[in-house]
């Protein structure tokens, strides 16, 4: 099953942002990069702007960090009741495994770890691909309250 898609990258190290867009590319032709950059506060500015279907957020970048962009983002997010698009399905990318608890706790759709190994990308391209083919059959991809349960989740977590 491919599902087309759009995506937004936030990754602070300009090789392994590259990196991994080429793995997308290889992993997911159909998904569409519209943004790639470098920091939280950006990654924020531009989601809000292009509303992509998924976020692959680096956790530790300068400025901001990929949880307090994603908490930032939940907060800012159109409201799915009054026309808004879903909010994206959240992926965290990171070289520290020690996030993996904060990234499922935070709601992320799934924790990739730095290098991004082609064999472990598959599997979360899958995930997304079966969430995002649920969201357009059901035409209700998220719930309000499933939306505030994140966003409390991503609250509690920065604190």
């Amino acid at each position: 099953m491919s599902v087309p898609a759009r995506a937004l990258i936030a990754e602070d190290e300009p090789l392994l942002r590259q990196a991994l867009e080429q793995a997308l590319a290889r992993a997911w032709p159909q998904l569409e990069i519209v943004a790639s950059v470098g920091d939280g506060l950006s990654a924020v500015r531009e989601a809000l702007a292009l509303q992509p279907d998924v976020l692959f957020f680096d956790i530790r970048m300068p400025g901001q960090s990929g949880l307090e962009a994603a908490a930032e983002l939940a907060d800012a997010w159109p409201d799915t009741d009054t026309g808004g698009p879903p909010f994206p399905a959240l992926v965290l990318v990171t070289a520290y495994d020690q996030y993996a608890v904060q990234a499922f706790e935070a709601q992320a759709m799934d924790y990739v770890l730095k290098p991004v190994q082609p064999q472990r990308l598959q599997i979360t391209v899958q995930r997304l691909q079966r969430l995002l083919a649920q969201r357009a059959a059901s035409r209700n991809a998220a719930a309000p309250q499933d939306m505030e349960r994140t966003l409390a989740q991503l609250r509690q977590l920065l604190q």
